[in-house]
Order: structure tokens, then C-alpha cells, then sequence
């Protein structure tokens, strides 16, 4: 081997590792600033403080994410990218319809339940009127596989005569959200308000059930006439 190839070598080696870390570095930030985001929401959140809770600089922040709204706009698509690249390897197109169905809202309960920060996230950018989501194409690209997914399912179901009320696939879609999310961005208030913890094991088994039931009935029946 020449010298010049043993240098070419020897830096396509730097390159990748260079890439390496650089990639576990925005995993860093990200992490961070979704908890963070979460928890303070956009108009609070400083990138300073950030910065002191990674192992890195307000500089390099700026260098991956421009600044305090791309990094935010990263976090935003990163939890819509989360969320639906789990659903696409959930395999539903093995199940029979009413289970599938079924499985995708025990599924969204679930997800939601341990992802409380998506619900936050979500939550903080309704405040602020999607301005952000409307800025990203990508968040937008990544969304919709969900509703392709649902698109098939309710397909076979009508096929074999077993949902005959004319909903389509995002009627589901928001009626599987209202109340996968509604168990986690509410749980403080109805606690307080009420002395009902959503998030207590057994109550929240329950809704999940009721979840389902209620998502599988409505659609088995058909539209008033």
C-alpha cells in the first residue's frame, strides 16, 4: 500500500468518526432540549441553559441548529418522527381489521403514556398556534403514513362488511388522539379538579379499554340517518 493511499485511508477513518461524534452530539442536544422544551416550553426556553445541562456549547448548538427556533423545530419533527416510525412497525396488516384497529389505539394510549413529553410538545405548539409545524416539511411528510395506515385498515374492514359507518381515516385519527392524549395533558387537572388520577395504573387500564371499545363500537355501527 502506497503512502498516499494509507493517508487516504487513514482519513476516511477521521471522517467517519468525526461523523460519529458529531451525530452522538445532536442526539445529546436533542434529548435534552425535548425534556427541556416539555417542560418550559418554547418562549421559556434559553439555549444557554441547554447547553449547561449537555456536554457541549451554546456555540456548537448554534452551529448544527442555526439557532433557539431550529432547535426547537428539530425536537418538534424528531417526536413526530418517533411516534409514527414505532406505529409502522406495529404489523398490522396481518391482523384481522377489528383487531388491528384495536391494537392501533391500545398502541397510541400507550405510547403516550410513556412519551409525556410528546404530548407536551404537541400541547406547547398549539399555543403558539402551529407556526412552527407549519414551517416543516418534513414534520408533514412524517404525519401521514399514520393515516395510510388507519386508510388500509378501515379499507378491509369495509370490504368484509364490519365498519359501516362512513368515517375516514382521520376522523379516527383525531377521535384515537382525543383520548390517548387527553389521559396525559389533563391528568393534573382532572386529579386536582376531580380526585381522579388518569395516570393511576388501574384507572388508566380502564380508559384504555374504554378507548378501544369506544373507537371499535362507534365505527361497527352505521351513520344516523
Amino acid at each position: 500500500m502506497t503512502e498516499a493511499v494509507g493517508r487516504r485511508r487513514g482519513a476516511s477513518r477521521d471522517d467517519a468518526a468525526l461523523q460519529r461524534d458529531a451525530a452522538r452530539t445532536q442526539a445529546e442536544i436533542l434529548e435534552v432540549a425535548t425534556a427541556y422544551f416539555a417542560d418550559v416550553g418554547y418562549s421559556g426556553a434559553r439555549v444557554d441553559e441547554i447547553a449547561a445541562r449537555t456536554s457541549t456549547t451554546k456555540r456548537m448548538i448554534y452551529y448544527y441548529f442555526g439557532n433557539k427556533e431550529g432547535l426547537y423545530m428539530a425536537v418538534l419533527e424528531g417526536v413526530y418522527s418517533a411516534i409514527r416510525g414505532a406505529e409502522q412497525k406495529l404489523a398490522l396488516d396481518v391482523l384481522p381489521p377489528r383487531e388491528a384497529l384495536a391494537e392501533v389505539v391500545r398502541f397510541a394510549f400507550d405510547y403516550h403514556g410513556s412519551h409525556p413529553e410528546l404530548c407536551r410538545i404537541v400541547a406547547i405548539e398549539n399555543i403558539h398556534k402551529a407556526e412552527h409545524l407549519e414551517q416543516s416539511n418534513r414534520a408533514k411528510q412524517v404525519n401521514w403514513p399514520i393515516i395510510e395506515l388507519l386508510d388500509r385498515i378501515l379499507a378491509r374492514g369495509r370490504d368484509e362488511g364490519l365498519f359501516p359507518r362512513a368515517a375516514d381515516a382521520m376522523e379516527v385519527h383525531v377521535m384515537i388522539m382525543a383520548q390517548a392524549m387527553y389521559a396525559v395533558n389533563h391528568r393534573a387537572t382532572v386529579r386536582a379538579g376531580f380526585g381522579y388520577d388518569m395516570g393511576e395504573p388501574a384507572n388508566r387500564a380502564r380508559l384504555r379499554h374504554n378507548a378501544v371499545q369506544a373507537v371499535l363500537a362507534w365505527m361497527s355501527t352505521p351513520d344516523a340517518v
